[in-house]
Protein backbone atom coordinates (compact mmCIF):
# COMPACT_ATOMS: atom_id res chain seq x y z
CA UNK A 1 0.00 0.00 0.00
CA UNK A 2 2.96 2.38 -0.21
CA UNK A 3 1.53 3.81 -3.45
CA UNK A 4 -1.56 5.10 -1.62
CA UNK A 5 -2.06 8.82 -2.12
CA UNK A 6 -5.31 9.76 -0.39
CA UNK A 7 -6.75 8.09 2.72
CA UNK A 8 -10.10 8.76 4.37
CA UNK A 9 -10.02 7.97 8.08
CA UNK A 10 -13.53 7.82 9.54
CA UNK A 11 -14.02 8.64 13.19
CA UNK A 12 -10.66 10.36 13.28
CA UNK A 13 -11.63 12.80 16.02
CA UNK A 14 -12.40 10.03 18.49
CA UNK A 15 -10.13 8.36 21.00
CA UNK A 16 -8.48 5.70 18.84
CA UNK A 17 -9.05 7.60 15.60
CA UNK A 18 -7.14 10.68 16.72
CA UNK A 19 -4.07 8.55 17.46
CA UNK A 20 -4.31 6.87 14.05
CA UNK A 21 -4.77 10.19 12.23
CA UNK A 22 -1.82 11.74 14.04
CA UNK A 23 0.42 8.77 13.25
CA UNK A 24 -0.42 8.75 9.54
CA UNK A 25 -0.17 12.54 9.14
CA UNK A 26 3.23 12.68 10.85
CA UNK A 27 4.78 9.48 9.50
CA UNK A 28 3.53 9.66 5.91
CA UNK A 29 3.79 13.23 4.59
CA UNK A 30 3.35 11.83 1.06
CA UNK A 31 -0.22 10.80 1.96
CA UNK A 32 -3.20 13.11 2.00
CA UNK A 33 -5.22 12.32 5.15
CA UNK A 34 -8.89 13.30 5.30
CA UNK A 35 -10.51 12.97 8.71
CA UNK A 36 -14.25 12.32 8.33
CA UNK A 37 -16.16 12.57 11.60
CA UNK A 38 -19.74 13.33 12.61
CA UNK A 39 -18.49 14.84 15.88
CA UNK A 40 -20.84 13.04 18.21
CA UNK A 41 -20.25 13.48 21.94
CA UNK A 42 -17.11 11.30 21.67
CA UNK A 43 -15.54 13.21 18.78
CA UNK A 44 -13.21 15.98 19.87
CA UNK A 45 -11.16 18.00 17.40
CA UNK A 46 -9.11 19.37 20.28
CA UNK A 47 -7.47 15.91 20.26
CA UNK A 48 -5.75 16.94 17.01
CA UNK A 49 -4.65 20.50 17.72
CA UNK A 50 -1.01 19.62 17.10
CA UNK A 51 -1.58 18.51 13.49
CA UNK A 52 -4.64 20.48 12.36
CA UNK A 53 -2.55 22.85 10.22
CA UNK A 54 -0.35 20.21 8.60
CA UNK A 55 -0.44 20.48 4.78
CA UNK A 56 -1.38 16.81 4.29
CA UNK A 57 -4.33 16.90 6.72
CA UNK A 58 -7.92 18.11 6.42
CA UNK A 59 -11.11 17.63 8.40
CA UNK A 60 -14.62 17.12 7.03
CA UNK A 61 -17.70 16.95 9.23
CA UNK A 62 -20.14 14.32 7.97
CA UNK A 63 -22.33 11.36 8.88
CA UNK A 64 -21.58 7.94 7.40
CA UNK A 65 -25.29 7.07 7.73
CA UNK A 66 -26.14 9.80 5.18
CA UNK A 67 -25.80 7.81 1.95
CA UNK A 68 -26.19 10.82 -0.35
CA UNK A 69 -23.46 12.70 1.50
CA UNK A 70 -21.13 9.68 1.46
CA UNK A 71 -21.55 9.06 -2.28
CA UNK A 72 -20.92 12.72 -3.12
CA UNK A 73 -17.99 12.88 -0.71
CA UNK A 74 -16.29 9.87 -2.30
CA UNK A 75 -16.83 11.23 -5.82
CA UNK A 76 -15.31 14.56 -4.83
CA UNK A 77 -12.36 13.20 -2.85
CA UNK A 78 -11.48 10.14 -4.97
CA UNK A 79 -9.81 8.27 -2.07
CA UNK A 80 -7.41 5.39 -2.61
CA UNK A 81 -8.10 3.86 0.81
CA UNK A 82 -10.41 3.99 3.81
CA UNK A 83 -9.51 3.28 7.41
CA UNK A 84 -12.89 2.89 9.05
CA UNK A 85 -12.96 3.67 12.77
CA UNK A 86 -16.28 5.54 13.03
CA UNK A 87 -18.57 3.66 15.41
CA UNK A 88 -20.85 3.93 18.37
CA UNK A 89 -18.83 2.03 20.93
CA UNK A 90 -20.12 2.31 24.50
CA UNK A 91 -21.92 -0.87 25.57
CA UNK A 92 -24.16 0.84 28.13
CA UNK A 93 -25.41 3.28 25.50
CA UNK A 94 -26.14 0.40 23.13
CA UNK A 95 -28.38 -1.20 25.74
CA UNK A 96 -30.46 1.96 26.07
CA UNK A 97 -30.49 2.83 22.34
CA UNK A 98 -29.67 -0.19 20.14
CA UNK A 99 -31.07 1.27 16.91
CA UNK A 100 -28.50 4.07 16.91
CA UNK A 101 -25.78 1.40 16.97
CA UNK A 102 -27.36 -0.52 14.10
CA UNK A 103 -27.53 2.63 11.98
CA UNK A 104 -23.97 3.81 12.56
CA UNK A 105 -22.14 0.51 12.87
CA UNK A 106 -23.99 -1.55 10.27
CA UNK A 107 -25.74 0.81 7.84
CA UNK A 108 -22.89 3.33 7.97
CA UNK A 109 -20.33 0.63 7.21
CA UNK A 110 -22.37 -0.67 4.27
CA UNK A 111 -22.67 2.88 2.91
CA UNK A 112 -18.89 3.18 2.95
CA UNK A 113 -18.41 -0.25 1.37
CA UNK A 114 -20.83 0.63 -1.45
CA UNK A 115 -19.20 3.99 -2.04
CA UNK A 116 -15.74 2.39 -2.25
CA UNK A 117 -16.93 -0.43 -4.51
CA UNK A 118 -18.72 1.97 -6.88
CA UNK A 119 -15.81 4.42 -7.00
CA UNK A 120 -13.08 1.86 -7.63
CA UNK A 121 -15.16 -0.13 -10.18
CA UNK A 122 -13.37 -3.44 -9.73
CA UNK A 123 -9.86 -1.93 -9.90
CA UNK A 124 -8.91 -2.87 -6.33
CA UNK A 125 -5.20 -3.67 -6.71
CA UNK A 126 -3.85 -0.50 -5.11
CA UNK A 127 -6.94 0.25 -3.02
CA UNK A 128 -7.82 -0.80 0.52
CA UNK A 129 -10.81 -0.83 2.86
CA UNK A 130 -9.60 -1.35 6.42
CA UNK A 131 -12.32 -2.02 8.99
CA UNK A 132 -11.40 -1.62 12.66
CA UNK A 133 -13.48 -3.83 14.97
CA UNK A 134 -13.56 -5.24 18.48
CA UNK A 135 -12.91 -8.48 20.36
CA UNK A 136 -16.44 -8.23 21.81
CA UNK A 137 -17.81 -9.87 18.64
CA UNK A 138 -16.44 -13.18 19.95
CA UNK A 139 -18.59 -13.15 23.07
CA UNK A 140 -17.18 -14.29 26.40
CA UNK A 141 -14.58 -16.74 27.68
CA UNK A 142 -14.36 -18.92 30.75
CA UNK A 143 -11.24 -19.10 32.88
CA UNK A 144 -9.21 -20.65 30.05
CA UNK A 145 -8.65 -20.05 26.36
CA UNK A 146 -8.13 -17.00 24.14
CA UNK A 147 -9.85 -15.48 21.14
CA UNK A 148 -8.15 -16.28 17.84
CA UNK A 149 -8.99 -15.14 14.33
CA UNK A 150 -10.92 -18.40 13.89
CA UNK A 151 -13.09 -18.04 17.00
CA UNK A 152 -16.80 -18.19 16.14
CA UNK A 153 -18.75 -14.97 16.62
CA UNK A 154 -21.08 -14.93 19.65
CA UNK A 155 -21.98 -11.29 20.47
CA UNK A 156 -23.96 -10.62 23.65
CA UNK A 157 -24.76 -6.89 23.59
CA UNK A 158 -26.38 -4.64 20.97
CA UNK A 159 -22.97 -2.98 20.53
CA UNK A 160 -21.09 -6.22 19.85
CA UNK A 161 -23.92 -7.51 17.66
CA UNK A 162 -23.74 -4.36 15.52
CA UNK A 163 -19.97 -4.68 15.17
CA UNK A 164 -20.30 -8.37 14.29
CA UNK A 165 -22.78 -7.44 11.60
CA UNK A 166 -20.43 -4.85 10.14
CA UNK A 167 -17.56 -7.36 10.15
CA UNK A 168 -19.69 -9.84 8.20
CA UNK A 169 -20.56 -7.22 5.59
CA UNK A 170 -16.90 -6.30 5.11
CA UNK A 171 -15.99 -9.94 4.51
CA UNK A 172 -18.98 -10.37 2.21
CA UNK A 173 -17.83 -7.46 0.04
CA UNK A 174 -14.41 -9.07 -0.28
CA UNK A 175 -15.84 -12.47 -1.13
CA UNK A 176 -18.62 -11.22 -3.42
CA UNK A 177 -17.08 -8.23 -5.19
CA UNK A 178 -13.35 -8.75 -4.67
CA UNK A 179 -13.00 -5.55 -2.62
CA UNK A 180 -9.55 -5.30 -1.01
CA UNK A 181 -10.57 -5.47 2.64
CA UNK A 182 -8.79 -6.16 5.93
CA UNK A 183 -10.25 -6.38 9.43
CA UNK A 184 -8.68 -6.11 12.86
CA UNK A 185 -10.33 -6.96 16.16
CA UNK A 186 -8.76 -5.29 19.16
CA UNK A 187 -9.01 -5.59 22.93
CA UNK A 188 -9.85 -2.72 25.30
CA UNK A 189 -7.80 0.40 24.59
CA UNK A 190 -6.46 2.89 27.12
CA UNK A 191 -4.32 6.01 26.93
CA UNK A 192 -4.51 9.74 26.26
CA UNK A 193 -7.60 11.51 24.86
CA UNK A 194 -9.97 8.79 26.12
CA UNK A 195 -13.53 10.05 26.69
CA UNK A 196 -14.18 9.87 30.46
CA UNK A 197 -17.25 7.63 30.29
CA UNK A 198 -14.82 4.71 29.93
CA UNK A 199 -13.44 2.85 32.94
CA UNK A 200 -9.85 4.12 33.19
CA UNK A 201 -10.35 7.86 32.48
CA UNK A 202 -13.55 7.85 34.57
CA UNK A 203 -11.66 6.35 37.50
CA UNK A 204 -8.75 8.79 37.12
CA UNK A 205 -11.10 11.78 37.06
CA UNK A 206 -13.20 10.57 39.98
CA UNK A 207 -10.21 9.69 42.14
CA UNK A 208 -8.66 13.07 41.42
CA UNK A 209 -11.88 14.73 42.57
CA UNK A 210 -12.47 12.37 45.52
CA UNK A 211 -15.68 11.07 43.99
CA UNK A 212 -16.92 7.46 44.14
CA UNK A 213 -15.35 5.12 41.58
CA UNK A 214 -18.10 2.80 40.26
CA UNK A 215 -17.19 -0.85 39.67
CA UNK A 216 -19.71 -3.25 38.13
CA UNK A 217 -20.75 -6.26 40.20
CA UNK A 218 -17.81 -7.57 42.23
CA UNK A 219 -15.24 -6.28 39.76
CA UNK A 220 -14.37 -9.81 38.62
CA UNK A 221 -14.81 -9.22 34.88
CA UNK A 222 -11.51 -9.66 33.06
CA UNK A 223 -10.29 -7.62 30.10
CA UNK A 224 -7.15 -7.54 27.98
CA UNK A 225 -5.82 -3.98 27.81
CA UNK A 226 -4.04 -2.44 24.81
CA UNK A 227 -2.18 0.87 24.91
CA UNK A 228 -3.77 3.05 22.24
CA UNK A 229 -0.46 4.09 20.67
CA UNK A 230 0.44 0.41 20.24
CA UNK A 231 -2.96 -0.05 18.60
CA UNK A 232 -2.28 2.81 16.17
CA UNK A 233 1.08 1.24 15.34
CA UNK A 234 -0.64 -2.11 14.69
CA UNK A 235 -3.16 -0.45 12.38
CA UNK A 236 -0.26 1.13 10.48
CA UNK A 237 1.42 -2.27 10.03
CA UNK A 238 -1.78 -4.08 9.03
CA UNK A 239 -2.83 -1.34 6.61
CA UNK A 240 0.48 -1.49 4.77
CA UNK A 241 1.36 -5.19 4.95
CA UNK A 242 -1.75 -7.37 5.37
CA UNK A 243 -3.03 -9.51 2.50
CA UNK A 244 -6.44 -8.68 1.06
CA UNK A 245 -9.24 -10.46 2.88
CA UNK A 246 -7.18 -11.08 6.01
CA UNK A 247 -8.09 -10.61 9.67
CA UNK A 248 -5.82 -9.89 12.63
CA UNK A 249 -6.46 -9.79 16.36
CA UNK A 250 -4.68 -7.01 18.27
CA UNK A 251 -4.15 -7.52 22.00
CA UNK A 252 -1.97 -6.16 24.75
CA UNK A 253 -1.16 -9.45 26.54
CA UNK A 254 -2.55 -7.78 29.67
CA UNK A 255 -5.41 -9.61 31.36
CA UNK A 256 -6.70 -7.78 34.42
CA UNK A 257 -9.73 -8.12 36.64
CA UNK A 258 -11.52 -4.77 36.76
CA UNK A 259 -11.14 -4.53 40.53
CA UNK A 260 -7.38 -5.25 40.37
CA UNK A 261 -6.98 -2.64 37.65
CA UNK A 262 -8.79 -0.01 39.74
CA UNK A 263 -6.70 -0.85 42.81
CA UNK A 264 -3.49 -0.48 40.76
CA UNK A 265 -4.75 2.80 39.36
CA UNK A 266 -5.63 3.99 42.87
CA UNK A 267 -2.13 3.18 44.08
CA UNK A 268 -0.51 5.06 41.19
CA UNK A 269 -2.70 8.09 41.87
CA UNK A 270 -2.00 7.98 45.60
CA UNK A 271 1.68 8.28 44.72
CA UNK A 272 1.18 11.00 42.09
CA UNK A 273 -1.19 13.07 44.25
CA UNK A 274 0.80 12.72 47.47
CA UNK A 275 -1.91 10.75 49.25
CA UNK A 276 -1.47 7.98 51.81
CA UNK A 277 -1.32 4.51 50.28
CA UNK A 278 -4.84 3.06 50.12
CA UNK A 279 -6.63 6.41 50.40
CA UNK A 280 -7.92 6.46 46.81
CA UNK A 281 -9.02 2.81 46.99
CA UNK A 282 -11.57 3.83 49.63
CA UNK A 283 -13.51 5.54 46.82
CA UNK A 284 -14.30 2.21 45.11
CA UNK A 285 -18.08 1.72 45.02
CA UNK A 286 -19.68 -1.48 43.75
CA UNK A 287 -22.75 -0.94 41.56
CA UNK A 288 -25.32 -3.26 39.96
CA UNK A 289 -23.74 -5.25 37.17
CA UNK A 290 -24.38 -4.40 33.52
CA UNK A 291 -26.94 -6.53 31.68
CA UNK A 292 -25.25 -9.21 29.56
CA UNK A 293 -21.82 -8.34 30.97
CA UNK A 294 -19.24 -10.71 29.43
CA UNK A 295 -16.99 -12.29 32.04
CA UNK A 296 -13.65 -12.46 30.26
CA UNK A 297 -11.98 -11.36 27.04
CA UNK A 298 -8.50 -12.48 26.07
CA UNK A 299 -6.82 -11.92 22.71
CA UNK A 300 -4.31 -14.21 21.04
CA UNK A 301 -2.30 -11.79 18.90
CA UNK A 302 0.35 -14.30 17.85
CA UNK A 303 -0.72 -14.23 14.18
CA UNK A 304 0.01 -10.49 14.04
CA UNK A 305 3.39 -11.01 15.68
CA UNK A 306 4.39 -14.00 13.58
CA UNK A 307 3.24 -12.69 10.19
CA UNK A 308 3.73 -8.90 10.45
CA UNK A 309 6.16 -8.49 13.34
CA UNK A 310 3.99 -6.43 15.69
CA UNK A 311 3.89 -6.80 19.46
CA UNK A 312 3.15 -4.42 22.38
CA UNK A 313 5.94 -1.98 23.11
CA UNK A 314 5.29 -1.45 26.83
CA UNK A 315 3.82 -3.29 29.82
CA UNK A 316 0.42 -2.40 31.21
CA UNK A 317 1.98 -0.92 34.34
CA UNK A 318 4.17 1.37 32.19
CA UNK A 319 1.30 2.35 29.96
CA UNK A 320 -1.04 3.03 32.86
CA UNK A 321 1.51 5.33 34.49
CA UNK A 322 1.95 7.20 31.19
CA UNK A 323 -1.82 7.52 30.97
CA UNK A 324 -2.17 8.89 34.50
CA UNK A 325 0.66 11.37 33.85
CA UNK A 326 -1.10 12.57 30.70
CA UNK A 327 -4.44 13.18 32.43
CA UNK A 328 -2.80 14.98 35.34
CA UNK A 329 -0.84 17.17 32.91
CA UNK A 330 -3.88 17.94 30.73
CA UNK A 331 -6.44 19.16 33.23
CA UNK A 332 -7.90 21.69 30.78
CA UNK A 333 -8.65 18.97 28.21
CA UNK A 334 -10.40 16.90 30.86
CA UNK A 335 -12.29 19.90 32.25
CA UNK A 336 -13.44 20.89 28.75
CA UNK A 337 -14.68 17.37 28.07
CA UNK A 338 -16.51 16.90 31.37
CA UNK A 339 -18.10 20.37 31.05
CA UNK A 340 -19.01 19.92 27.38
CA UNK A 341 -16.95 22.95 26.29
CA UNK A 342 -14.94 20.81 23.88
CA UNK A 343 -17.99 20.73 21.60
CA UNK A 344 -17.47 24.43 20.86
CA UNK A 345 -14.08 23.74 19.28
CA UNK A 346 -15.42 22.89 15.82
CA UNK A 347 -17.28 26.21 15.57
CA UNK A 348 -14.31 28.15 16.90
CA UNK A 349 -11.81 26.58 14.48
CA UNK A 350 -13.77 25.69 11.33
CA UNK A 351 -17.01 27.65 10.94
CA UNK A 352 -15.34 30.82 9.73
CA UNK A 353 -12.56 29.21 7.73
Amino acid sequence: MQSTKKIIITGGAGFIGSHVVRRFVKNYPQYTIINLDKLTYAGNLANLKDIENEPNYSFVKGDIVDIQFINTFFEEQQPDAIIHLAAESHVDRSISNPLEFVMTNVVGTVNLLNAAKNLWKGDFENKRFYHVSTDEVYGTLGEDGMFTENTAYDPHSPYSASKAGSDHFVRAYHDTYGLNTVISNCSNNYGSFHFPEKLIPLAINNIKQNKPVPVYGKGENIRDWLWVEDHARAIDVIFHKAAAGSTYNIGGHNEWKNIDLIKLLSSILDNKLGRDEGESAKLITYVTDRAGHDLRYAIDASKLKNELGWEPSITFEQGLEKTVDWYLANEKWLDDVTSGHYQDYYNEQYTNR
